[in-house]
């Protein structure tokens, strides 16, 4: 199945970094949020991106030709056209469940359905939907931030048929990217079950003291070969959005080793979530620049 149409629910970080990869690779593409102002700042933003790569040459087009593709709206009328609709909301269960019954109501009968989700179960939300779109259901895992990530996780759900696993391979070749394919539906995926073990990690050692947020991302940095280090990383990608996954594979499994330290539990509850409050795991100016460490 060819995918030339894309409907995304969601204008943050994540879901506009899908819609730009998506008009980038030529399909057009309705970017819905319930919020202007967030369909503004993230059009803004997939402008400012989308030229940086132009200047590079490392999109061909011309950044007007990819940004004539994306299509903003507040409303999901626009799914009725879509080959294919991804839900990058809030890491919610409930929230996500709203919005798949919304857009199950509204796409074509071929339609995919897919959810950005990081961590929750993608069989909980092909529950949400009817017995005919469940097939159609898959989980497509971008990494943020979504334009410089090449891998995509594509997540089975025990619903998904074989037919849409593979358009969903397919979907994220087409986009230039490498899919990395979960062939059971884990809380977590994955990458997260992976690297979620290091994170809860280097919180609790800085919740003890051992260590500073400055330190541990340095040694990361220069003894473990990484680009960002576990607080940067969590500061781009939002304290809640960590929080939520974390909780979301501690709910699924009981396994307490997965639930959010109180360190990350107390940063949320003050509204410290990153780059996009200005204050997570460390402090940044107006423009997003980092100052320094906050204190934590």
């Amino acid at each position: 199945m060819e995918v030339k149409k894309v409907f995304v629910m969601g204008a943050g970080l994540m879901g506009s970094g899908i819609a730009q990869v998506a008009a980038q690779a030529g399909c057009r593409v309705d970017l819905c949020d319930v919020n202007q102002e967030a369909l503004d700042r993230a059009l803004n933003n997939i402008s400012w991106s989308v030229g940086k790569l132009v200047e590079k040459g490392a999109v061909q087009e011309s950044k007007e030709a990819v940004l004539d593709r994306i299509r903003p709206t507040l409303t999901v009328d626009a799914a009725s056209e879509a080959d294919m609709a991804i839900e990058a909301v809030f890491e919610n269960l409930e929230v996500k469940r709203e919005v798949f019954q919304r857009l199950d109501a509204v796409l074509p009968a071929h339609s995919l359905l897919a959810t950005n989700t990081s961590a929750i179960p993608v069989t909980q939300l092909a529950a949400a939907v009817s017995s005919g779109r469940r097939p159609k259901v898959l989980g497509l895992h971008f990494f943020s931030p979504v334009p410089m990530m090449p891998a995509v996780e594509v997540v089975r759900a025990m619903t998904t048929d074989d037919q849409t696993f593979l358009a969903g391979r397919d979907f994220v070749l087409s986009l230039g990217k490498e899919p990395i394919l979960v062939r059971k539906d884990v809380p977590g995926f994955l990458i997260n079950r992976i690297n979620f073990p290091a994170t809860l990690e280097a919180m609790w050692l800085v919740e003890a003291g051992v260590a500073t947020v400055e330190d541990v991302d340095k040694g990361l940095r220069l003894a473990a070969g990484r680009k960002m280090g576990i607080f940067e990383t969590g500061d781009m990608v939002g304290l809640d959005v960590t929080h939520g996954a974390l909780l979301a594979v501690f709910e699924e499994t009981k396994d307490p080793r997965w639930y959010p330290p109180a360190i990350l539990r107390r940063k949320v509850q003050l509204g410290h979530l990153g780059r996009k409050t200005g204050r997570g795991w460390y402090v940044y100016d107006d423009q997003g620049n980092r100052i320094g460490p906050a204190d934590v």
